[in-house]
């Protein structure tokens, strides 16, 4: 399913984490589709001062939320975010790193490519592609 999803580099999309299961459908992978309206697009690496942001804005992403099928994180997970709250995180400061190659071409329509890049904790087989 995930290989015809675009990453924010041109690629197939990769998954973005398994252990928590990530995603806004649950498969491991940023993809989004109609039923995402908060487009969980952006591949992370949470941080303690990510999880402490999104907690501070009233986005508690370290308390299990079993309905949700959300198990609570903690910092070194990998996660699914919504593009606009890791806007919202690097405009305060606290963006958590992006893996660039599990995070969706439609977080591009929120975030540009540059600021990405510059949060980065990935270097995609053509380095050149970051310039």
């Amino acid at each position: 399913m995930a290989a015809r999803e675009r990453n924010v580099l041109g690629g197939d999309l990769v998954a973005c984490g398994t252990d928590p299961l990530t995603g806004f459908y649950r498969d491991g992978y940023c993809t989004t589709g109609p039923e995402d309206r908060g487009s969980h697009t952006v591949c992370v690496v949470v941080t303690a001062e990510f999880l402490a942001h999104q907690r501070s804005v009233g986005n508690d992403l370290v308390t299990p939320r079993p309905e949700w099928r959300f198990p609570g994180l903690t910092p070194g997970d990998r996660w699914c975010v919504v593009a606009v709250r890791w806007l919202q995180a690097h405009q305060d400061g606290a963006a958590a790193p992006v893996l660039l190659a599990g995070t969706h071409e439609k977080a591009l329509e929120v975030v540009p490519l540059q600021l990405l890049t510059a949060y980065a904790a990935d270097v995609p087989d053509d380095p050149s592609s970051l310039l």
